[in-house]
């Protein structure tokens, strides 16, 4: 078994949003943890006011998961645009 280096993908504010983001990642496929520093857990403020959560993934991942963690833009269709009836 080969080392790989862990790099840093993303950064997340908050515990939930990190958890969503490396569940998306290991659903893909890709092997990810979570790093912050907490204190044990005894100091959670710590993390979520400084560094933050972020997500780690092997060297050789790192492409892969940018793309999944990218934010993801929607198209609108404005087919109805000549409908005259108001939004409700």
């Amino acid at each position: 078994m080969h080392e790989s280096k862990l790099v840093v993908v993303q950064s997340y504010g908050n515990e939930a949003e990190a958890y969503l983001a490396k569940g998306a990642l290991e659903s893909a496929g890709i092997d990810a943890m979570i790093q912050a520093d907490t204190a044990g857990r005894m100091r959670e403020h710590l993390a979520w006011s400084g560094a933050g959560f972020k997500i780690l993934v092997r060297g050789e991942d790192v492409d892969a998961a940018r793309k999944i963690l990218a934010p993801q833009l929607q198209l609108v269709d404005d087919s109805d645009e000549d409908d005259d009836t108001p939004p409700r």
